[in-house]
């Protein structure tokens, strides 16, 4: 994997600031020792989504996000979905477009 990528880094910050990280992605891999998984396996009592994949990309994952019912959805820059936003806002779910990495630079993770 390549560590140069937000979504890596944003991996690795998330896990020094003591948090549980599940990665699913387009493709299998490992970064940070974190497995990435291709499937949409049922995740449990989830607080939040961080997307790092394109708008186009991100409807392959609609259904799934949102069954998930994750109590937040952040739009890392790039990622912004108005489409999305509106399915995961009628779904009661927070949003925020905004970068992980900062928030958690911030404490406003």
């Amino acid at each position: 994997m390549k560590p140069e990528r937000y979504s890596n880094m944003a991996m690795e910050r998330l896990k020094q600031h003591g948090h549980t990280v599940l990665a699913i992605g387009v493709r299998e891999g490992v970064a940070h020792g974190i497995l990435i998984q291709n499937e949409k396996p049922p995740i449990e009592n989830l607080h939040t989504v961080t997307l790092y994949i394109n708008p186009t990309l991100q409807k392959n994952y609609y259904d799934y996000i949102l069954s998930l019912k994750p109590k937040r959805l952040i739009f890392n820059p790039g990622t912004e979905n108005l489409e999305l936003e509106k399915l995961a806002g009628d779904a009661g779910i927070e949003i925020q477009n905004a970068c992980t990495l900062v928030l958690l630079t911030t404490g406003q993770f």
